[in-house]
């Protein structure tokens, strides 16, 4: 079973997305009920690094990429069903390699 909802109910989504890297990464802001705030986007082949300021969950929902938070050297694989965490005021390069990586980022509390 994913990790994901396959749907976000109750919802508002903000219309203008966030563009990132030439148009290579997008995403749309969606705000929760409870005042959380997600992130639905997708990356196209390519390597890109990403800084955080709030800690964050990063939710592979179909494609694959590799990731190397920073401060490390190891890179992990992710696939669909699979997540990685990213420590606050920190960041990570994530790589896809072919194909498209989607994903729903989860803003954590600290």
């Amino acid at each position: 079973m994913p990790n994901h909802p396959a749907q976000i109910a109750g919802v508002t989504v903000l219309t203008k997305a966030n563009v990132y890297f030439d148009g290579n990464v997008l995403s749309h802001t969606v705000l929760l009920p409870d005042g959380a705030k997600k992130t639905l986007g997708l990356i196209r082949p390519g390597p890109y690094h990403f800084n955080t300021g709030a800690p964050e969950r990063m939710a592979i929902i179909a494609g694959a990429c590799t990731v190397t938070l920073d401060g490390t050297d190891a890179a992990h694989h992710y696939t669909g069903g699979t997540f990685f965490d990213v420590p606050g005021n920190s960041g990570f390069t994530i790589v896809v390699a072919g194909g498209l990586c989607e994903y729903i980022c989860s803003f954590l509390s600290a």
